[in-house]
């Protein structure tokens, strides 16, 4: 949104360099932050703790139901899914565009449902040009959000380019607590990216790039069975995202900076 030049870009980097330098621990929650946190003069990497964020639903395979709401009027199609937030950091429009390169595939069939500015272009661009192979629903209420997660057999969660270490994908571990796998668009060092890479519960594609989005759905779709073993083993991946593991490596570092302080 401002140049990296710019008077305000370069006043706020002051002052996180005057920050970092008086913290004795700093916590990220992705990966992909430490080699920008690590540019700050005075920084380093013995002050970096990873600790990710976890998932906020119960953790357990569902099975996909043939009598969810949310996959009418034709259950037996292949459904992908988009949710939540979509911000600055996200190309909606990419997710959009895969959708109309898949349109002639009718097994194939998009359910997206969220808020943020990216939905606003989402509806202007459905209000323009209705595919037939996507339907936008209004934001879905928690309670109902397991329902809604479990509804689809793939997830997608679009990036735009350079935002590594910039925006953490925090839906992405609820997604694997329900055992559904997940297509990033980002760029291969990302937090989402590594997970997805680490475990081989998913897809990792280029950002901004509608084909390739297309490919992975539909090598997804083309194998159903694959697809459906990603996601049981996303859901045992999940546990490593649980929030008494994170809150246990909080109280850890905790203790850690107190304990190097006393001495």
């Amino acid at each position: 949104m401002v140049r990296s030049n710019s008077l305000a870009v370069r006043l706020i980097r002051l002052a996180n360099t005057l920050l970092f330098r008086r913290l004795d621990a700093i916590i990220v929650i992705g990966r992909d932050v430490p080699p920008l946190i690590e540019k700050y003069r005075g920084v380093v990497a013995e002050q970096l703790r990873f600790i990710p964020n976890w998932a906020l639903i119960a953790i357990g395979y569902r099975k996909i139901d043939p009598a969810s709401r949310f996959r009418a009027p034709d259950p037996s199609r292949f459904i992908v899914g988009l949710s939540g937030n979509l911000g600055f950091t996200h190309d909606p429009v990419t997710v959009y565009e895969a959708a109309r390169l898949l349109r002639e595939e009718t097994g194939i069939h998009f359910i997206l449902s969220g808020w943020g500015v990216g939905w606003n272009v989402l509806n202007e661009l459905y209000a323009r040009d209705r595919l037939d192979n996507v339907t936008i629903l209004q934001p879905v209420p928690e309670d109902e959000l397991i329902e809604f997660l479990s509804a689809a057999d793939l997830w997608v969660i679009p990036y735009r380019r350079h935002i590594a270490g910039v925006s953490i994908p925090s839906r992405l571990y609820n997604i694997l607590a329900v055992g559904r796998p997940v297509v990033v668009t980002s760029e291969g060092n990302s937090e989402g990216a590594l997970v997805l890479g680490e475990e081989a519960i998913g897809w990792v594609v280029p950002p901004e790039n509608p084909a390739e989005l297309a490919r992975a759905i539909r090598e997804a779709a083309s194998d159903r069975q694959a697809t459906t073993d990603k996601g049981a083993r996303a859901a045992g991946i999940a546990e490593k995202y649980r929030e008494d593991v994170a809150l246990a490596r909080y109280r850890q570092v905790v203790s850690d900076v107190g304990a190097a302080t006393r001495r």
